[in-house]
């Protein structure tokens, strides 16, 4: 059987590289908002709900961190596969761009298992694996979700070497150049126990932000996780999986209270039970 020969060509970025960024991110070819009905992303439309504000709260947070210190590129990871680092990302970036005039980045640097082509119901490719190989110009490979402020990034095309194409200096390149152009830059990368991945990425970015899921997550993951990282540029844990009865009672009474006024005839019942997973912080 003859062997099947798969080639790549190079393309030139129209706008000249990295010294015209700023051009390439102005002229982002728009996608409509379409996310996944089950990726429980954080609704504009809905901002009473706990996970929202919750999110709201670890978006201060690192804002105010930011305000100390530079801080523009974040790696969003975990200690292992299914507790909630992509959905912690995809929905921090949204409420991030909900900020006025805050320009936010959503990169999938996950290229062993991407999720967020799938979340926004987008291609996947081209993405950030074919602008490392050269096969895609950035400006190829960016996206601006509707008219916010939300950019997003895909995987790319699968690769056999992910760490390889981490180590590209076009990489480190691409990070150090993309922090004075957005606000948030936010990077969803492996698992720290099951690749090097995320351990390179946090090595060149300004902060790392840790997933652990209620439940799931052993003391000694995260203890092995924060080790591997060395404790570098550890902003937080944040905390997913929580149900509204664990942590939300006395939110939602207070929340009710304040947003309809003591008049119980006026007040929603809150829901007895959290059907999304949630976010709590430690920064």
């Amino acid at each position: 059987m003859q062997e099947r020969v798969v080639t790549a060509t190079l393309v030139d970025d129209p706008y000249g590289g990295l010294e015209n960024l700023e051009a390439c991110i102005q002229s982002a070819r728009q996608i409509p908002f379409n996310p996944l009905g089950d990726a429980l992303l954080v609704h504009p439309n809905k901002p009473r709900e706990a996970p929202a504000e919750e999110f709201r709260s670890l978006r201060t947070r690192l804002n105010h961190m930011q305000t100390i210190q530079p801080l523009h590129t974040l790696v969003v990871t975990s200690a292992s596969p299914a507790e909630g680092k992509s959905f912690t990302a995809a929905n921090l970036a949204l409420t991030q761009a909900q900020l006025a005039e805050h320009r936010v980045l959503l990169v999938d640097f996950d290229f062993r298992r991407p999720t967020v082509d799938k979340v926004f119901q987008i291609p996947i490719a081209p993405g950030m694996t074919n602008y490392l190989q050269g096969t895609a110009s950035f400006s190829d490979v960016i996206r601006r979700v509707g008219d916010s402020n939300l950019y997003l990034i895909t995987a790319g095309d699968p690769v056999t070497n992910p760490l390889e194409l981490l180590n590209l200096k076009e990489c480190a390149s691409l990070l150090a150049e993309l922090r004075s152009h957005f606000d948030w830059v936010i990077l969803d990368s492996p698992p720290l126990l099951f690749a090097a991945d995320g351990n390179l990425l946090a090595t060149m970015c300004d902060g790392t932000i840790l997933v652990v899921r209620i439940g799931t997550t052993t003391f000694d993951s995260v203890s092995r996780a924060l080790q591997s990282l060395c404790e570098n540029n550890v902003l937080g844990i944040v905390v997913n999986g929580a149900r509204r009865g664990e942590l939300y009672s006395k939110y939602n009474y207070y929340h009710d209270y304040y947003t309809y006024g003591a008049d119980a005839d006026n007040k929603e019942e809150p829901d007895k039970e959290l059907e999304t997973d949630t976010v709590a912080s430690n920064s």
